[in-house]
């Protein structure tokens, strides 16, 4: 077996160790507002397993080593008809960014190739805010990684108790969501005495907009250090402001990641105009669970939905009056749904008044026929969409594959096209 299918399998694995198996749509995607209060009791969320699964998966000698030459040996009609198609790549890691020059060393990631990845890659956490600094009481500065926290502490909306005596998680039970801004690079910094300069060094410029990432891990873990930052280093060389989301995993629930990513984007778009960039130019995007997260948050807290949705005993502040508004979406290896479960039902779609999707995922991944078949129904349905498809590559390449720069080129348009 090739080591891609390896991968592939492998990381399948992964989600049913985290006991997300396949299961109905319609009961798949019941919001949780319609249930009470959640009480977890049992310990631990099998995250050492799952973790086990992806370093078995990504410490193999090459993650995507099968050619089109290797796949038409049988002459498989199929196979022919895929190889015709303008949106295949055959995927190089010639043009994956390694960590810049001017990242920190708590933000360093390697070669943000997938063959290099480790454990210690996988699992390694975004440094935490200072103190506390939120979203609400700090004014940023864009020449500067800063790290803010969501909520306000004693103000996060939740379902689910998380409580102290509930180990093996990798979150500690008193985990506060966060969002760290990726600063531009020295090309796109101009010196400024603007008003709005806030004491900051310098402003942004020719910023074309802003990028909100959210890693995948099965909701047991967020590789934040080989999906998200190593998107967001690879986003800002061709103009982008990036912003990571370190959302909520299990044991909450999808529903209460998706407010992180609302209150992430209302934040973001707030603040703008110190950050260089028009306020209707912000996309969302995610890969595998982050992925699935991002497309919940679209599908069901963005625009005016407030957190007293999902819980009533959430204080609304002044950052809830600004609209959670995205105009576009990436589904890297992920789709609209649950874990494991993309959603192919028209009629529930269209309740999200999507924006433009841009699809990216290798011809491996065990949910390779679940990403063409959503990209057709959301195509039939009206809705702009955009792909790239890696010959033979897995699940789970993050920014590797050669896919960034057509991603970036299709943000430019929908953005100028808004």
């Amino acid at each position: 077996m090739k080591c891609g299918k390896w991968i592939s399998v492998l990381i399948f694995i992964v989600l049913y160790l985290s006991g997300c198996g396949i299961v109905d749509n319609d009961k798949n995607n019941t919001s949780i507002s319609e249930s009470s209060r959640i009480e977890i009791t049992e310990a631990g969320g099998g995250l050492e397993r799952g973790i086990e699964a992806v370093e078995d998966a990504m410490t193999t000698e090459e993650a995507a080593n099968t050619t089109s030459s290797d796949m038409m040996k049988d002459g498989d009609d199929d196979m022919r008809w895929l190889l015709s198609r303008d949106d295949l790549r055959e995927g190089t890691s010639d043009d994956t960014v390694a960590t810049p020059d001017d990242f920190p060393k708590e933000y360093y990631y390697g070669t943000g190739k997938m063959s290099d990845w480790s454990r210690e890659y996988m699992l390694k956490k975004m440094p935490e805010p200072n103190g506390d600094q939120t979203v609400y009481n700090t004014i940023p500065n864009p020449s500067k990684f800063q790290a803010f926290y969501l909520w306000e502490k004693d103000n996060v909306p939740a379902v689910t108790s998380f409580t102290s005596n509930m180990t093996g998680y990798f979150d500690k039970w008193d985990f506060r969501p966060y969002v760290t801004a990726i600063p531009m690079g020295e090309e796109f910094r101009a010196d400024s005495s603007s008003s709005n300069n806030q004491g900051n060094d310098t402003l942004p410029r020719d910023v074309i907009g802003a990028v909100v990432l959210m890693a995948g891990g099965a909701y047991q873990f967020r590789g934040n250090y080989t999906d998200a930052l190593t998107t967001a280093a690879a986003l800002r060389e061709y103009g982008f402001q990036t912003f990571v989301v370190d959302y909520r995993l299990y044991p909450y629930n999808q529903e209460e990641g998706a407010l992180d990513v609302a209150r992430a984007v209302r934040f973001i778009r707030k603040n703008a105009d110190i950050y260089g960039f028009d306020p209707e130019n912000i996309a969302v995007m995610g890969f595998s669970a982050g992925a699935i997260q991002a497309g919940e948050f679209l599908m069901h807290y963005d625009e005016d939905t407030l957190p007293t949705v999902l819980d009533p005993d959430y204080v609304p502040d002044d950052l809830d009056k600004i609209p959670a508004h995205a105009t576009a979406d990436g589904m890297i290896y992920g789709f609209y749904g649950r874990l494991s479960v993309g959603n192919m039902n028209p009629d529930w779609l269209a309740e999200g008044n999507l924006p433009p999707t841009f699809y990216v995922y290798g011809t491996e991944d065990p949910f390779y026929n679940q990403f063409e078949k959503q990209y057709q129904v959301l195509k039939d349905m009206g809705i702009s969409v955009g792909r790239i498809v890696l010959n033979g590559w897995p699940h789970g390449f993050g920014s590797d594959g050669g896919w960034v720069k057509d991603y970036g080129e299709w943000l430019r348009k929908v953005f100028n096209s808004d």
